[in-house]
């Protein structure tokens, strides 16, 4: 392999009996195990790093969308005050009717 670069490492008595008992069940050279098992970790290693930004980035929206809602349900509370505050208003007080008249949504 040009390019390639060699690793030397030192395992356990027990990891060096695992690992290669993984090598038999594998039927792989010790180089292309090692390489595979490389590449496996540093591509979990990227989807946890993503996965804790989404994570992150949920969690920031879902303050946001907190806010949103909060500032909506207050503005719907401040219309409804309004609202039956100008109830009283709507009764005809020139009315010749003696019924009181009142404008109500239903």
């Amino acid at each position: 392999m040009s390019g390639s670069k060699r690793l030397v490492v030192n395992l356990s008595e027990t990891l060096n009996n695992e690992f290669n008992k993984a090598l038999k069940e594998d039927s792989k050279k010790r180089s292309e195990f090692i390489r595979e098992v490389i590449i496996l970790y540093i591509e979990e290693k990227k989807k946890l790093k993503e996965m804790e930004q989404m994570k992150m980035g949920y969690s920031e929206m879902a303050k946001i969308n907190l806010e949103f809602a909060e500032m909506g349900f207050a503005s719907d509370i401040r219309d409804l005050k309004e609202y039956e505050a100008k109830l009283p208003e709507s009764d005809w007080s020139d009315d010749n009717n003696s019924e009181k008249r009142r404008y109500i949504l239903c």
